[in-house]
């Protein structure tokens, strides 16, 4: 058997797997964010190490442990676990959505070298700018800062004993120089940082330790079995989904949305603010575009009228409609991909006494689908051209919008049957290459597909034409105030 870890932001999920990759089980336990200022996320390391040792006892209570071979992780990305000389956490772990370094970020990003060798805009949420961060206001704590760790990464010092990294997760540091796949000296020493600082960077396909002899005994497994290097969650889903080669790509409708596209090239495009992250398979890298609100959207008109997201997207029947007369930017949140734009602000525009519900809910659903219709076209631009994209995520629940989606993006999105594809499953499968030093390619398949939703061809037009409008609304209507 095989264990996954996933250490997410809002919990921790440990998953079995068998040898012939059927899922056994799984247990979750929960965390929870701390906001102690406005714009603020943080969370303490040993509240992950708790849930983690929770959701193994729930594991543990329902199957024997000791058939398992290898651990794999993924982790939530660009937070700073900082430590000391003693291995000791300085302060809580800064996140992903934390924005307290967005004028540190924006003088780092000012630097030419940033985006020239990490391939990306150098975000708030990023790691390197937490660093700068603190060195300016909590200087005292930032002189004890012996090794810094990436949240999945502390997981593994606890499980294993070593300060190792992989190359997808810290492509999001801006640290990373991600061509090269290691870390750089001179973007470093710009933040005020040094290599000694920095875990051990391997493959995350390779093996980064032993599991350490006291958590064997507890959990009923064998000292010493390989723990994998792991991946980042989006990556790590990627494996899930068996996004692993070239053309291949996953769109999810999470909170978020993410359009995440496998390359065999290093295919930097920072200004149109696409990720280019290497991949945890050695030399594969990929490229993401993220909309910030996508069942966000959705969630948030649903509590606006009372009624449940999937009553609304219910209510527009089965056949999809040309686009109405209403306009929805998806903006509630700002934007990350490809407008780099935190003051973004979402709007209806057309709307007349006739607009009802599904006049609303219709321009939402049809919001989103731009939104990703811009990503799709910055992705290309940067080099990647996905046949098809597996459609992941709560929001691919409803039949409506996938037809939405895909007419949008011109492209057919393929619907896995039922089953755990994510970014635990894809820690699981890391686990077993590294343990049995499988290929790849033969472990990480695609799922069954139980539907393929094509684009409606007879209207492929009218959303061509809707797309425009969208586009020209982006400057005006989404930033109160200007023209």
């Amino acid at each position: 058997m095989y264990l996954g870890i996933d250490l997410g932001t809002s919990g921790v999920k440990a998953l079995l797997m068998d040898a012939d990759q059927r899922v056994l089980g799984s247990a979750t336990a929960g965390l929870s964010v701390a906001r102690p200022h406005s714009g603020w996320a943080e969370q303490e390391p040993a509240d992950w190490i708790a849930a983690t040792e929770t959701a193994i006892a729930t594991l543990r209570a329902r199957h024997d442990l000791s058939a398992v071979e290898g651990i794999g992780l993924s982790g939530q990305m660009h937070g700073a676990v900082t430590l000391d000389a003693a291995d000791r956490v300085i302060r809580p772990a800064i996140l992903w959505n934390d924005g307290r370094s967005q004028e540190q970020a924006a003088r780092l990003d000012a630097d030419p070298r940033f985006r020239a060798l990490s391939g990306n805009i150098v975000f708030p949420g990023f790691t390197a700018p937490k660093l700068v961060w603190m060195a300016e206001n909590e200087p005292a704590l930032f002189e004890r800062v012996a090794m810094v760790l990436l949240p999945k990464d502390y997981l593994r010092l606890w499980l294993t004993g070593e300060h190792v990294a992989e190359m997808s997760d810290a492509a999001g540091t801006s640290w990373l120089d991600t061509g090269a796949r290691r870390w750089s000296g001179d973007l470093l020493a710009a933040s005020g940082m040094r290599m000694d600082q920095m875990p051990r960077l391997i493959e995350g396909t390779e093996v980064s330790g032993g599991l350490r002899a006291d958590l064997a005994g507890a959990w009923g497994m064998k000292p010493g079995i390989p723990v994998a290097g792991g991946a980042g969650d989006n990556a790590a889903t990627a494996i899930g989904a068996g996004t692993v080669t070239v053309g291949q790509g996953f769109v999810s409708l999470g909170t978020s949305g993410v359009l995440f596209a496998a390359t065999d090239r290093y295919l930097p495009r920072p200004e149109s603010a696409v990720h280019a992250f290497c991949h945890c398979l050695p030399g594969m890298w990929h490229q993401m575009g993220v909309v910030l609100s996508a069942s966000a959207a959705l969630e948030w008109l649903s509590a606006l009228l009372g009624q449940s997201a999937a009553d609304l997207t219910g209510a527009l029947g089965p056949d999809l409609k040309a686009p109405g007369e209403v306009t929805f930017l998806p903006y509630l949140s700002g934007e990350r991909t490809p407008h780099n734009d935190a003051t973004a602000r979402g709007a209806f525009v057309g709307l007349s006494a006739s607009s009802d519900r599904n006049a609303l809910t219709q321009a939402v659903l049809e919001g989103v689908a731009f939104a990703l219709a811009d990503n799709l076209a910055v992705l290309r631009a940067a080099g990647s051209d996905p046949e098809a994209f597996l459609a992941l995520g709560g929001g691919a629940r409803s039949q409506y919008w996938l037809q939405v989606i895909a007419t949008a993006l011109n492209l057919p999105l393929l619907l896995p049957e039922s089953g755990d594809f994510g970014a635990a499953f894809g820690a699981a499968r890391l686990g077993m290459i590294a343990a049995t030093g499988a290929d790849p390619v033969s472990v990480c398949t695609a799922p069954v597909i139980a539907a393929e939703i094509k684009p409606v061809a007879a209207l492929s037009g009218a959303f061509a034409d809707r797309l425009a409008v969208f586009r020209e609304l982006y400057a005006g209507a989404t930033h109160p105030g200007q023209a």
